[in-house]
């Protein structure tokens, strides 16, 4: 038999620890080059030129994607989206003046030239 204390002394030493290896696959979304956008208000719009510059910057996009620099891809396709961003803003507010505008010459037209031209 063997004794409390001898028991206590012949402790065995923990087992040894298991290294666990955690794979994470990343796939990383591909860069937009934001090139039908581009097209469109390289077409319809095109203030500035704003259109023309963002049609550039997307056909650059779409070149360093196919090249494999993800990272150039990434830096041309924002500049893209942001030309197009702000030509799309100002072709809109472009449209709405004009509305606007053409409104109100109407509407002094109107009051001005008196009942024969009034729609009543």
């Amino acid at each position: 038999l063997i004794s409390v204390s001898e028991a206590e002394d012949t402790t065995q030493p923990p087992p040894p620890s298991v290294v666990q290896h955690t794979t994470v696959n990343i796939h990383r979304e591909m860069p937009k080059d934001h090139f039908i956008w581009s097209l469109c208000c390289f077409l319809y719009s095109n203030p500035f030129c704003l259109g023309l510059a963002a049609l550039i910057h997307s056909v650059k996009a779409r070149d360093r994607k196919v090249m494999g620099d993800i990272e150039g891809a990434r830096a041309y396709g924002t500049t893209a989206r942001t030309l197009n961003i702000i030509s799309t803003v100002i072709a809109c507010l472009s449209v709405l003046i004009t509305i606007i505008i053409i409104a109100v010459v109407l509407a002094r037209a109107a009051i001005h030239c008196g009942p024969k031209y009034s729609t009543k």
